[in-house]
């Protein structure tokens, strides 16, 4: 197992934590920014508002995309686990 091995499997660990968390985390953003701004407008300033909205956008996100996010991250495991007998001196 070299250096750059190591580095390079941490950078795809990284990268596919990003990819897999980023459309949830796009989501909520967007979803609390707008009852955010809906809020100012009606001067409803209710911390608990939001929570609601967002947990279904959250649910519906990952019912849409969890069938994509379980195939990045079996094929990432996959490929882990079958470069591992290559690993070993």
């Amino acid at each position: 197992m070299t250096e750059a091995y190591v580095l390079t499997l941490g950078q795809n660990a990284i990268t596919l934590a990003l990819l897999l968390a980023g459309p949830i985390l796009l989501i909520t953003l967007m979803v609390g920014s707008l009852i955010s701004l809906i809020q100012a407008a009606t001067q409803i300033n209710e911390a608990t508002l939001s929570f609601i909205p967002k947990l279904i956008s959250v649910i519906v996100v990952l019912v849409v995309l969890s069938s994509w996010m379980l195939q990045q991250a079996l094929t990432f495991t996959f490929n882990l686990f079958t470069s591992l007998p290559n690993l070993v001196h």
